[in-house]
């Protein structure tokens, strides 16, 4: 069965880090709130109001005790597309020069939006990092592995999936259906769905492939036998071990492909797992009870036209 929670989730006393993949939420609620969401000198703003609303349902629902906005610095790393000059190729809006992050494809009327997120999570007292060099899933990998207590991860992005491990209480809070509406998930739930658990799910993406991040995958390898191959064979480099072994119980046409797939394979694991190591910035990411800068609060608010959708965040920020 899905897990899914649609109530709050009961209080603890226990350090709890809640971090969020800010563009994921963001490009949700972009699409989730209509763009006849305006401030008062006409700049759509659905995109800013639907997240303050997402991050007051979290932290009513969820309640973390420390809360990071995780945010991409750059979007298509560098150091990955030189490993596979396909990584998402297909949204690049524009080209830069050498050594400045390509321009993402994004929505005329979200981009100007971005900003005014920045300044009002700012403002507010939300700690927001990214690093140079590395997307947000990188900052949040390197967050979960950092954290001594539970920590909590919200995206719709489900390459995450791979930082699940239930004996260090990590998990991914997926949205179905805004954030009111969330799959919990933990391992019993990834080996129920795709028959692999959260250290082997990176192995599983790689294999399959995925086309919206330009990632080509095995040929002729899909979800379901990607799962059949690591669960035989324990890892890839199981599965790569049982393509030299004759004896090895593999099709005629899976040690093919995959025997043919060795240059892709070789550097797929460090483009699709998230970085462990980012050099993050030392920031204090307990959750803000009062605002950080209270007059930068009321002159966003009344500027963009965030009324209610600020409003509920402090409210219950201070709750």
């Amino acid at each position: 069965m899905r897990k899914v929670t649609q109530g709050p989730a009961a209080p603890s006393a226990q350090q709890r880090l809640m971090l969020l993949d800010t563009a994921s939420l963001y490009f949700r609620a972009y699409f989730g709130v209509p763009d006849s969401v305006k401030a008062p000198d006409g700049t759509p703003v659905n995109a800013v109001r639907g997240l303050l609303e997402f991050i007051t349902r979290l932290v009513h629902d969820h309640h973390p005790t420390h809360l990071v906005a995780c945010m991409d610095a750059d979007w298509r790393p560098q150091w990955r597309v030189d490993l596979i000059p396909s990584y998402k190729a297909h949204r690049v809006a524009e080209e830069t020069p050498s050594g400045t992050p390509d321009e993402e494809e994004v929505p005329d009327t979200l981009s100007p939006q971005v900003p005014i997120i920045e300044a009002v999570l700012d403002a507010v007292g939300i700690a927001r990092v990214g690093v140079a060099g590395y997307e947000a899933d990188d900052v949040i990998g390197t967050f979960t592995g950092r954290a001594d207590g539970p920590v909590d991860i919200v995206t719709g992005d489900r390459d995450l999936f791979q930082l699940v491990d239930d004996k260090r209480e990590r998990r991914v809070l997926y949205p179905v259906k805004g954030v009111g509406t969330l799959q919990i998930t933990d391992e019993d739930l990834l080996r129920e769905k795709y028959g692999v658990d959260g250290s082997g799910y990176a192995d599983m993406a790689l294999l399959r492939g995925d086309p919206s991040d330009g990632l080509p995958g095995v040929p002729g390898i899909g979800e379901k036998t990607a799962a059949k191959l690591l669960a035989q064979f324990g890892d890839l480099a199981g599965i790569m071990a049982a393509v030299d072994d004759p004896k090895a119980k593999l099709t005629p046409t899976q040690r093919k492909r995959l025997d043919e797939s060795r240059p892709y394979l070789a550097v797929a694991p460090k483009v699709v797992q998230v970085a462990g190591d980012v050099p993050l910035p030392d920031v204090d990411t307990a959750l803000p009870r009062t605002p950080h800068d209270a007059a930068a609060v009321e002159q966003l608010g009344a500027r963009w036209g965030l009324g209610g959708s600020l409003q509920r965040l402090l409210a219950t920020l201070s709750g």
